[in-house]
């Protein structure tokens, strides 16, 4: 059943990488060992980790250094993600003050869930390694919809399941296509400033309504916005 079409939040969606979770360290791990199969360079941690938001193709990519227009080895990604999985919460934890939002979120009678590009089969073994997999209202993975993010379809998915229309639904994300899917889909957004954000991003340009400096600051923009339509 849908809510009622009040103008206040009700959902908060996530993306996973970035912005829920810091995975950066074990997709860094994964990545060397791949390096290290290969006979090639390990990365150091802070090179890898602004790529992290942009999935499995793009670390290959810095990796391995395809050109932009040159396709990765599907092999390599292939393996990168076999690695990945088997080490999938080895330091994955939540970032500082995430576990204590997710609290407010449910103590003010509000949902939330998670919208990424993952797959699936690393998605959710996840989010259950975290415990979240029975609080989510909504997972939806990166093969779950017939489009990905930047298209707005699987927001779009994850506000019916958590009972939301696309303005009661607030989209936190540390990458432009999330704000762009976001957008389009019509709900407000914030970048996670905290998250993997590349020197080269511009955060500033991508149209979000706020960049935020940390969880809490994400409740604190829900209550304000609250307030404003009271």
């Amino acid at each position: 059943m849908t809510r009622s079409s009040s103008p206040g939040i009700r959902t908060v969606l996530f993306d996973l990488d970035g912005t829920l979770a810091d995975t950066a360290p074990d997709l860094a791990y994964a990545l060397n060992s791949l390096l290290q199969e290969q006979g090639r360079a390990l990365l150091p941690y802070d090179v890898i980790r602004p790529v992290v938001s942009h999935g499995a193709t793009a670390l290959v990519r810095l990796g391995f250094g395809p050109g932009p227009d040159e396709p990765v080895s599907s092999a390599l990604r292939d393996r990168l993600l076999a690695l990945y999985q088997q080490h999938l919460a080895r330091e994955t934890r939540l970032f500082a003050g995430m576990a204590e939002l997710l609290n407010e979120i449910e103590g003010l009678a509000m949902n939330w869930g998670v919208v990424t590009n993952k797959p699936a089969f690393l998605t959710q073994p996840l989010m259950a390694a975290l415990g979240l997999a029975e609080r989510a209202a909504c997972i939806v993975s990166g093969d779950t919809t017939a489009n990905r993010k930047p298209h707005p379809e699987p927001l779009l998915l994850a506000c019916r399941l958590a009972g939301s229309t696309a303005p009661q639904c607030l989209y936190v994300g540390d990458a432009e296509r999330d704000i762009r899917a976001g957008k389009e889909a019509g709900m407000p957004t914030l970048v996670a400033m905290f998250g993997y954000i590349g020197d080269a991003d511009r955060p500033e340009t991508w149209g979000a309504d706020a960049l935020i400096a940390n969880p809490a600051s994400i409740i604190d923009w829900i209550k304000r916005r609250h307030a404003g339509h009271s």
